[in-house]
């Protein structure tokens, strides 16, 4: 009798085990992991950039908004005399009075009779004069397209 080595058995193919298989499949979960990544990271960018965007147009309504008051508070866009007074309205002989006026969207002023100072268009101007008799004084004031208005008052001379 004779001993025959026998020769081994071919191996089948098995499926591996262990962290072979871990790694064969580990590139999906990697995949997942950073489609997971992508989506977090552009969902903040997108919602930051929503909230710049409103943050940046709240700003521009409350720009607006305050110039539309600074505009207002000069006169807004209309033509007109806004003031036109004397403090005292009434004085005694050789006192003086401070003659105030103010126009908005004004190109010209002028005021009759001659006060001997200048006046050019102003929101709020005051100077001192000194009238030697009752006297009425005009504003004058007209603007870029011609329109012209007036206003008068009466200082008291005692």
């Amino acid at each position: 009798m004779m001993l025959t080595d026998s020769a081994p058995a071919p191996p089948q193919h098995e499926p591996p085990r262990g962290p072979r298989r871990i790694l064969r499949y580990s590139w999906i979960a990697v995949l997942i992991a950073a489609i997971y990544v992508a989506v977090v990271l552009f969902t903040r960018w997108h919602q930051n950039r929503e909230y710049e965007a409103k943050a940046k147009a709240q700003e521009k309504a409350q720009q607006r908004a305050e110039d539309e008051r600074s505009l207002e508070n000069l006169g807004g866009t209309t033509f007109a005399i806004q003031s036109f007074y004397a403090m005292p309205g009434e004085i005694h002989r050789g006192d003086s009075v401070d003659l105030c006026y103010g126009v908005a969207n004004a190109q010209t002023v002028n005021i009759e009779p001659d006060t001997n100072h200048d006046v050019w268009p102003s929101l709020n101007r005051c100077f001192e004069i000194t009238p030697k008799k009752t006297t009425t004084y005009t504003l004058t004031a007209q603007d870029a397209h011609g329109q012209v208005k007036t206003a008068s008052l009466t200082i008291q001379v005692h």
